[in-house]
């Protein structure tokens, strides 16, 4: 089996599935590119994508650090990595569904607001927490 080297876009064209269109469907900022999306959570977002059934609507993946001000973000956000993605839930099963999945997935940084999630695999943040705001 050939190792797999080069830039997350060759990774994902490598292991199938639909990470690409997955990783372009994420917004990001207009002063980053979708190549500031963590692989992983790529990888995540695509295995809701399939288990979810219904389109996600993501509102948010990496951001600057002005737009990250301008959205309200936190200083030491993990969307400033590129490693969060914010998702509007269609009504409250989806909103289970994709709580429950990314706990399935060992995601540890989940929020839950009024009119999004925010799934976070930002390591370097406090870990195994749930917020609701």
């Amino acid at each position: 089996m050939e190792t797999v080297e080069g830039t997350d876009r060759e990774r994902e064209k490598d292991m199938g599935g639909d990470r690409m269109n997955t990783r372009d469907r994420i917004p990001v900022c207009p002063h980053g590119s979708r190549e500031d999306l963590d692989f992983s959570l790529v990888a995540l977002c695509d295995f809701l994508n399939r288990m979810v059934g219904t389109e996600i609507i993501y509102t948010s993946g990496y951001r600057c650090e002005q737009c990250n001000k301008i959205a309200g973000g936190e200083e030491n956000s993990a969307h400033l990595r590129g490693k969060a993605v914010d998702i509007v839930p269609i009504n409250s099963n989806q909103r289970y569904i994709i709580i429950e999945f990314s706990i399935l997935k060992r995601v540890r940084r989940i929020g839950i607001y009024e009119d999004h999630l925010h799934i976070d695999l930002d390591e370097t943040l406090p870990q195994v927490v749930m917020w609701v705001e």
